[in-house]
């Protein structure tokens, strides 16, 4: 997933630099699975070979540079909004008229 996701996720929708932040403090989180918007590997040097590596050792594809985030994003459940109602679905009509 990327770092937006994960703060949308969590409720915060501007705090990707935050869960950078917290991958980067934390240990024994799967930090090497979470990438910059479009599969780009946000880290720089050695942090971005192991990154890369750790990744294609769980078989992740890459195209080019980037993880091909079309076979591997993880799309978290939409969460409804506070204090809001669910929309009615609306009915369809159906032609009903012969020819």
């Amino acid at each position: 997933s990327t770092y937006g996701a994960v703060a949308r996720a969590a409720g915060y929708p501007h705090g990707a630099r935050q869960v950078a932040q917290t991958l980067h403090r934390s240990f024994g989180l799967p930090w090497h699975r979470i990438v910059g918007s479009g599969g780009e590997i946000k880290l720089r040097g050695d942090s971005a070979v192991e990154q890369r590596l750790r990744l294609q050792a769980e078989g992740v594809a890459f195209r080019g540079r980037r993880v091909d985030m079309r076979r591997h994003e993880h799309k978290f459940e939409k969460k409804p909004r506070k204090g809001s109602r669910p929309r009615p679905r609306s009915k369809r009509l159906r032609a009903t008229t012969k020819l």
